[in-house]
């Protein structure tokens, strides 16, 4: 019996060994264990000598472990149980646990061969015992030697890892993309196409960055990122009708390494979390995104399928964000950002320049349906919404000063995502802007749209399929004062009242091959529709060949 306890023991020890949770166990083993490692080790939970089986409320006689507790204790006198009067024979036995039920049975029977007890240890049972340590032999060596290999290891790991308190994970995009030839009708647009737009060009644009979170209690980290990236979709029409018709979630070209994120995470209730910082406290990160597909490195691979534009307004890098879960389903999202926290010059800074305040509902009312509704206000010093996504600066440039005027801007839009089954969900968002030059008359007014298909684990497991169709930002009515209007400035450089003359659109199809937990080869085909809402302008195919590499 002792030597049945010796082995299941040792199992015990080793499994739990082993089984080291994943990082999203973590916090839930730990907090499973806390109370395991407080019991054992209190004063007041301790464990405590049984003379009687009976004593264990927990035991009973149809437990299948009932006569070997029985025998032990009764035997042997070698069982503990808890103040409580339970034994807790379902829970994990620790290694303290373990050496301590060893201890007390052989401190037992060494006293009983000392005593000469003939009544309470036969011979019998000292050969049974032998013959079972001689029959575990290898099982016990093999084992001894797992957990030695073990230790080793982690002393190992201990010894190397980066950091005690910080974490280093990353991310490598490399894209080669290349463009079709095309012809536009640009400044003025009279309806003639007079400008070629290079196109055909096939080059690489790359993007790293690195995070270091840093553990500063258990319930808050400060998160720093680096960024560094390289190369743009160029050439590309040389004016404001079309510039931001192809542009890829990964294109974020840089001089030199640049800090993209700094800011601290604290969890000051179960249920509401609180982000500060200087940098990368923008509203994509502050608000959960409904599409679950949303990234640049694994995603969709324009940045215009990556969200709703009016959830980029304003490229946040310096403020606070909340997120509050108040129901079960349903939580709230709010920020207040500024695009030059850090330049407290006129028209920038914390509080003047380009400012952003935003909130969102997110509503989950079943587990294959997404739902959030959202609200932006921004002031843009010049009259751009920093979206970089179709109409995004809303004023024209004035000859004379060189300057546009600022925007009050207030947005509105929605996402909705649907699981239909586990091979295939679909979704859509829509967004609607009304801006206003303060202390001017007239306004200008935006909207877009965008509807999508994603087919998760698409031939493989790890795999996805997409395919998205949406019109970018579009000015639909500007009647802003005399000179302000950006279509009829385009035009005929008066800027007067009107909107777009055409309507872009945006196709596109892309499929990720996950080739491990670490690497995916994403190849994809973007087709735009009168770029730059223009009619009278050719489409624009780009192929494109990304992979991503995380850590």
């Amino acid at each position: 019996m002792l030597a049945w306890l010796l082995v299941a023991g040792v199992n015990t020890v080793v499994e739990k060994a082993i089984a080291i949770p994943t990082e999203a166990e973590t916090t839930q083993y730990s907090e499973v264990n806390s109370d395991i490692m407080g019991a054992s080790s209190s004063p007041a939970d301790s464990m405590a000598q049984v003379t009687s089986v009976s004593q264990l409320n927990d035991v009973q006689p149809s437990d299948w472990a009932f006569a070997a507790l029985q025998s032990l204790v009764e035997r042997y006198g070698c069982i503990a149980g808890y103040p409580d009067s339970n034994y807790r024979g379902n829970r994990a036995l620790t290694r303290y646990e373990f050496a301590a039920g060893v201890n007390a049975c052989l401190d037992r029977i060494n006293e009983l061969i000392a005593t000469a007890t003939n009544d309470l240890v036969s011979r019998e049972d000292l050969t049974i015992l032998q013959k079972l340590q001689e029959e575990f032999a290898a099982e016990l060596a093999t084992l001894r030697g797992r957990v030695d290999s073990l230790e080793a290891r982690t002393a190992e790991i201990a010894a190397n890892q980066f950091s005690t308190t910080t974490k280093l994970s990353g991310l490598l995009i490399v894209g080669v993309q290349g463009r079709t030839k095309n012809r536009g009708d640009v400044n003025p647009r009279d309806g003639q196409k007079d400008t070629d737009d290079g196109g055909t060009n096939i080059n690489v644009i790359s993007l790293a960055q690195l995070y270091l979170t840093s553990q500063i209690t258990p319930r808050s980290y400060l998160l720093t990122g680096l960024l560094a990236g390289q190369g743009g979709t160029t050439p590309r029409f040389t004016n404001s009708v079309s510039r931001n018709d192809v542009l890829l979630g990964y294109e974020f070209p840089t001089d030199s390494l640049i800090v993209s994120d700094l800011n601290l995470h604290w969890l000051v209730t179960d249920k509401l979390a609180v982000m500060v910082g200087t940098e990368g406290v923008s509203i994509p990160a502050a608000f959960r995104g409904p599409n679950r597909v949303e990234s640049a490195a694994t995603g969709p691979l324009s940045y215009f399928a990556q969200r709703n534009p009016i959830l980029n307004t304003g490229y946040g890098h310096g403020g606070i964000a909340i997120d509050w879960q108040f129901a079960k389903r349903a939580s709230l999202q709010a920020i207040y950002t500024s695009y030059q926290p850090g330049n407290p010059g006129q028209r920038s800074g914390l509080f003047d320049g380009n400012t952003t305040t935003g909130v969102q509902l997110l509503v989950t009312p079943t587990d294959s349906l997404d739902l959030s509704l959202y609200y932006v206000n921004n002031y843009s010093s010049d009259g751009c919404l920093l979206t970089f996504v179709g109409d995004e600066c809303l004023t024209a440039v004035n000859s004379t000063t060189g300057r546009s005027a600022p925007l009050q801007t207030n947005a509105v839009g929605a996402t909705v995502t649907w699981q239909i089954s586990k091979s295939i969900s679909a979704g859509a968002w829509g967004g609607y802007t009304k801006s206003y030059i303060p202390g001017q008359p007239g306004n200008v007014e935006t909207t877009n749209y965008m509807v999508f298909l994603n087919f998760p684990d698409l031939f493989a497991k790890g795999n996805l399929g997409g395919i998205y169709v949406g019109q970018p930002p579009k000015i639909t009515s500007s009647n802003l004062p005399l000179g302000n209007n950006v279509p009829d400035f385009i035009n005929t450089g008066l800027g007067r009242a009107g909107g777009q003359p055409g309507t872009t659109t945006q196709i596109e199809a892309f499929y990720r091959f996950q080739l491990n937990d670490n690497i995916s080869i994403t190849p994809g085909i973007i087709h735009i529709l009168q770029p730059g809402h223009t009619p009278d302008s050719d489409s624009v195919t780009i192929g494109i060949l990304r992979s991503t590499f995380t850590f």
